[in-house]
């Protein structure tokens, strides 16, 4: 199986690297290349095209995407370049050449007002340009014809890159107290997770174009139970033993450019139920990513 893997450097794409590489001959760019990666500009569609053609993938992993969501508000056309118009192009080289894709979707193609968590047939409503980009892209996946396996998942943190986890880690080493949102509910999933779980879905069904065709389509991913970010930063600041002091706020005192879901509560039924998998919880996940500093 050959798998070619977008975005390599990213948050998932570094864990990718490590667990898509014992499941058969792995290629993998990034903007830069280096290190065994090849660079690749995936805004550089014809580039792509060209890279795709090139290569010939049995599988296509795109870990690439716009994800600075405030600043999407201001930038919509490269958003969409990146969130719509990129997974739009793998998918029709993916139909005309029966190559699967796995493509990673968001919870910000939800609006946040359902009070519990949403699943997959939920109608959706985005509320900002990255949610209304990187919806676009996963309906241009579905209409395509190739079969594709999209994986919404929400709050996701590790120790590469920006995330809330990094953030949280630097400013109360910086500072005496932080004000945090205390509204906005969901359930943070370490990188390195994601990465796992697509390595599991590939070895299923990779090779087997009848499950292929059977499991295709949108699943939610995230770990069990729910906390806010105020809850989130509390754990991060106890399992490291910082001694900052946290202040609860509301999220209109945090105001941004783009509208935030006040629920990212993803229901991850579908997948345990169709692929035999048990969430752990994301305070288990936090452990495990904090053990590797």
């Amino acid at each position: 199986m050959k798998i070619l893997l977008l975005g390599a450097t990213g948050q998932v794409g570094w864990e990718l690297l490590r667990t898509l590489s014992v499941l058969g001959e792995l290629i993998a760019t990034s903007r830069a290349g280096g290190n065994g990666v090849l660079p690749l500009d995936v805004s550089d569609l014809n580039a792509l095209r060209t890279t795709l053609d090139a290569v010939g993938p049995d599988v296509v992993v795109n870990a690439c995407a716009y994800t600075a969501v405030d600043k999407a508000e201001a930038e919509p056309l490269v958003a969409q370049r990146l969130n719509t118009e990129l997974p739009e192009t793998i998918a029709a080289w993916a139909a005309e050449h029966r190559a699967l894709v796995v493509h990673y979707s968001t919870d910000y193609v939800f609006d946040g007002c359902k009070p519990t968590p949403y699943v997959e047939t939920d109608p959706t409503q985005p509320v900002s340009v990255y949610g209304q980009t990187k919806l676009a892209g996963d309906t241009a996946l579905l209409a395509s014809g190739c079969d594709p396996l999209i994986l919404r998942v929400s709050w996701v943190y590790g120790l590469r890159g920006h995330n809330f986890l990094l953030t949280m880690r630097r400013l109360m080493t910086e500072r005496d107290s932080l004000s945090i949102v205390d509204d906005q509910i969901g359930a943070p999933t370490w990188c390195r997770s994601i990465a796992q779980v697509t390595s599991t879905l590939l070895a299923r069904l990779a090779q087997n174009n009848a499950a292929r065709q059977e499991l295709a389509g949108i699943y939610h991913f995230q770990p069990a139970g729910q906390t806010s970010w105020f809850g989130f930063a509390t754990a991060i600041r106890d399992r490291l033993g910082l001694n900052c002091t946290l202040q609860a706020i509301p999220g209109s005192q945090y105001p941004t450019p783009a509208r935030r879901p006040m629920n990212s509560c993803l229901d991850s039924t579908r997948l345990e139920t169709a692929f035999g998998l048990t969430m752990p919880t994301w305070e288990h996940q936090l452990q495990l990513c904090l053990d590797g500093l």
